[in-house]
């Protein structure tokens, strides 16, 4: 017989812990409620039986949360640009992609890193495109020569234009978001066609503590209204706009997030939300917010147990590092963080990476994770135990004076069992010094340029960029 092999997991919390974030963050919402700056948003809620006091203040019932919960998809699938179903998120199933809005984008050749340019942003899913472990891209640059109204509207074309692999946007409002799914209509053939197979999903995110401005809101109706998956996750940090305790950090950024699903369920019951936090952690010796701190990995796991809990699909991390460089604190960082994803069962994890507190973008560091991932997802598929991966019969085969070589349980077993690296070297020193000494940042580097040169992404049809080159030169004018 042929049994699944076990899952490993990980686990902060225990169920009783889980219960009492979830009633406190009930409470902060119930108790001493959220800052709506939203008109539409507010009447929704009061007629959903919320409680308006001032400043904007409305306090949201537990029944009514619990209500839209039950409401939510608790898997939400996505579909390239062909309409290939590529991520089932929810479950334990995890994903990873690529961050968005970079500052900067390093030359790993020169350790040097420059503003980040619109090039920057094809470059990036041009190399995404050719990865096999990186399930969804993002922008990886927030392009410094665009005017800034029309920065992510152009991030979104280049990305459409250079991969096939589903897209995770931001924008700046409902205008520019709007003219997005107008694009992937254009992409998908129609209005129903994106409805039935997503291909883009948005990222907003309210402002911490307990504040949930107008753009944020109007896009997270706009994305209900159209059906389009979002992700509604605040960052807040602990000890500046959160409590400085894990559990405080946590149960409040729940609370933010599950506001948000409360506002998207009312809208449309049953359209696709993402629940996540970013739980910043502000380093009160250097004042920076640091992505890689232990603090920041237990709060994220545990907002991950929190989805989980809920039964709800997930935004994750991965592949970040706080270093400048694609150093070895940068390895060890952004692998320990991919790790704890999968094995915590995240569903989409960005950033895959992001150096320098998330402010600059490493190519190299983007192909050397994809590395990475692949063996995190060959330790994912567990160990299978049944009489044929036991291999009791073999062992007595082979007896005592055999060998297991030359037996045909290995050859059969050989492939699927042993995982292969590319880019990590397993050559003894002699065969290691005579291919040239090389660093694994020196095969990144070359794979990089492999990938720049030889790598064509399957071209948009010319009727269809022609249509989505029209929209996008009528909103920059507008």
């Amino acid at each position: 017989m042929n049994e699944r092999a076990k899952r490993p997991t990980m686990s902060f919390l225990s169920q009783e812990d889980k219960d009492r974030i979830y009633r406190t963050a009930l409470r902060i919402m119930g108790g001493i409620g959220m800052q709506i700056l939203h008109d539409e948003v507010m009447k929704l809620l009061k007629r959903a039986g919320c409680k308006e006091e001032k400043d904007n203040i409305i306090k949201v019932p537990a029944t009514l949360v619990e209500r839209v919960i039950k409401s939510a998809p608790h898997v939400i699938s996505i579909y390239n640009r062909k309409g290939d179903l590529t991520m089932d998120c929810g479950g334990d199933r995890s994903y990873f992609g690529t961050g968005s809005d970079l500052i900067y984008s390093l030359d790993s050749w020169k350790m040097e890193r420059h503003l980040c340019v619109l090039d920057d942003v094809s470059r990036a899913a041009r190399v995404c495109d050719a990865l096999p472990n990186i399930d969804f891209i993002m922008s990886f640059a927030h392009p410094s020569d665009i005017n800034p109204q029309y920065a992510y509207l152009k991030s979104f074309q280049a990305m459409a234009e250079n991969s096939i692999k589903p897209i995770v946007c931001t924008a700046e409002g409902r205008e520019d978001l709007s003219e997005m799914w107008e694009i992937a209509k254009i992409v998908r053939g129609g209005e129903k066609e994106l409805f039935l197979k997503p291909y883009f999903i948005h990222y907003a995110e309210p402002i911490s503590p307990l504040k949930h401005p107008f753009q944020s809101l109007d896009k997270l109706l706009f994305c209900a209204e159209k059906g389009v998956p979002v992700v509604y996750s605040p960052a807040p940090i602990a000890g500046s706009t959160a409590p400085m305790t894990i559990a405080g950090h946590v149960a409040q950024g729940l609370a933010e997030s599950l506001v948000g699903l409360v506002v998207h369920q009312l809208k449309v019951e049953g359209a696709p939300f993402i629940m996540g936090m970013g739980p910043a952690i502000l380093d009160m010796a250097t004042g920076q917010c640091s992505y890689n701190a232990p603090e920041y990995y237990m709060a994220y796991i545990a907002m991950i147990e929190m989805s989980h809990y809920l039964d709800l699909p997930s935004w994750g991390y991965a592949g970040m590092s706080d270093s400048q460089i694609p150093d070895q604190q940068a390895i060890y960082e952004a692998g320990i963080c991919s790790f704890m994803s999968a094995i915590s069962g995240a569903n989409l994890n960005h950033d895959v990476g992001y150096l320098d507190f998330g402010r600059t973008g490493s190519l190299e560091m983007v192909i050397i994770l994809d590395e990475i991932i692949d063996q995190v997802r060959r330790l994912m598929r567990g160990i299978a135990v049944d009489d044929e991966m036991l291999g009791l019969d073999v062992v007595r085969e082979v007896g005592h004076k055999g060998n297991f070589l030359i037996h045909d349980h290995t050859l059969k077993h050989l492939r699927a069992t042993q995982w292969r690296p590319k880019l990590i070297s397993r050559s003894s020193y002699e065969k290691w010094k005579n291919l040239g000494s090389t660093s694994l940042l020196d095969r990144a580097r070359r794979r990089l340029s492999d990938i720049l040169d030889k790598h064509r992404p399957q071209p948009l049809n010319k009727e269809v960029a022609h249509a989505i080159q029209s929209r996008v030169d009528a909103f920059a004018v507008r």
